[in-house]
């Protein structure tokens, strides 16, 4: 029965809509006719003036009103005849093409009798099937690894590092040496437990967490599971920026259908780290993503002088260097002061007022560099650059 209502409504705002666009070929034809004869009627007032005032001379006035009532006959014999042009016909010819057009597409596209899918239900359902996918147990059970192969000596090293680790479970560089090793042997399950173990070791680092994340992901042939979500979402709250978690979590939400929250953290991690191992990968996904999205897609073009830049200017006249170097920090720190940036970059445009002998300029950027890095691995790349300006100590 809905079906059948949905197909009366819709067919009575095509007719509703039809009628509407054929009266308006209709009143196109009259309004042109209407607009003819009133030209010519005004021109023939205008002849009539003209005459009185003395400005045309009488034959030539004659003249005018013989051409302009001939003209204003044949208009009016044309307006007297219905239907006399062919915008009406090709008007309905259109109009029943749309339509017929609209309603086969619907057909053949379209889904009817198909309930509605408002965006808040279809993300409560995403989430629920993420919600019930596989383990990170079963994932790994599902999937076989492709062994590597090593040589004797290497194996031999291995096995000798296993027991160093297991006669010391406390020695944090054994385990990261084994996690690291592990991992490189195609053994990444093995990998997965020895990185565990350096984060109940270590200091509980946003990148050692990452690590770990990764490695559960490659156990699992490349599914991120839920233990290996909760583990990046835990590096991520300790490091927004960290670019290795953006990239698994960007990699979650894509796998869970949430291609909207994979886009931001992709375009997060690119921004943070652009020359990154899996840069590749997001920028050839990242078009396809956007659009799954609905969001647009245009990565950030690299500004500011890097050191190579400043050295290949080195040639120029100071005048023309200091201009052309000018030019380059202003964008940049335009872009930083709208848009923000990584550290690498905020440490650029540091050491380039240095460059320029800006030194008060650079004194600001690195007050407002401590206020934004609150990571120690950040805050050291900005503060090389501020000691190398001579803004800092």
């Amino acid at each position: 029965m809905t079906v059948w209502i949905f197909w009366l409504v819709a067919g009575a705002l095509g007719l509703a809509v039809a009628g509407v666009l054929m009266r308006g070929f209709w009143r196109d034809t009259e309004a042109a006719d209407r607009t003819d004869l009133h030209i010519y009627r005004q021109q023939l007032r205008d002849v009539d003036r003209d005459l009185d005032r003395g400005t045309l001379a009488k034959a030539e006035g004659e003249r005018l009103r013989l051409e302009i009532s001939r003209r204003l006959l044949d208009a009016d014999r044309a307006a007297a005849v219905p239907n006399r042009g062919r915008g009406p016909v090709l008007g309905g010819v259109l109009v029943a093409v749309a339509v017929g057009a609209a309603v086969l597409g619907y057909l053949r596209l379209g889904a009817p009798g198909y309930a509605d899918l408002p965006l808040a239900g279809r993300i409560e359902a995403t989430e629920a099937l993420r919600a019930s996918r596989p383990s990170q147990q079963e994932a790994q059970a599902a999937f076989t690894p492709q062994q590597v192969q090593v040589d004797d000596e290497f194996a031999a090293l291995m096995q000798r590092l296993r027991e160093a680790v297991a006669a010391n479970p406390d020695d944090l560089r054994g385990w990261q040496l084994l996690a690291r090793n592990e991992g490189a042997s195609g053994n990444y399950a093995a990998a997965a437990d020895a990185q565990a173990r350096v984060v109940d070791l270590g200091e509980g680092g946003a990148s050692d967490r990452a690590a770990l994340a990764e490695a559960m992901i490659l156990a699992a042939g490349g599914y991120v599971s839920p233990e290996a979500e909760r583990v990046l979402s835990d590096a991520l709250a300790r490091d927004a920026q960290q670019p290795l978690a953006l990239y698994y979590s960007g990699l979650t939400m894509a796998q869970g259908g949430r291609e909207d929250l994979a886009f931001r953290l992709w375009r997060t991690a690119l921004r943070v780290a652009p020359d990154a191992g899996f840069a590749p990968i997001i920028r050839a996904a990242m078009p396809d993503l956007a659009a799954r999205a609905g969001a647009r897609w245009e990565e950030d073009a690299p500004v500011g002088p890097s050191p190579e830049q400043i050295e290949a200017m080195s040639g120029l006249d100071p005048e023309a260097r200091q201009a052309a170097i000018g030019a380059m920090v202003q964008r940049l720190s335009d872009r930083l002061a709208t848009r923000g940036g990584t550290a690498d970059e905020w440490a650029r445009l540091i050491s380039s007022y240095g460059v320029l002998g800006q030194t008060d300029r650079a004194a600001t950027i690195w007050n407002e560099a401590r206020q934004i890095f609150t990571n120690d691995g950040e805050l050291a790349i900005v503060r090389a650059a501020a000691v190398q300006a001579g803004v800092a100590e």
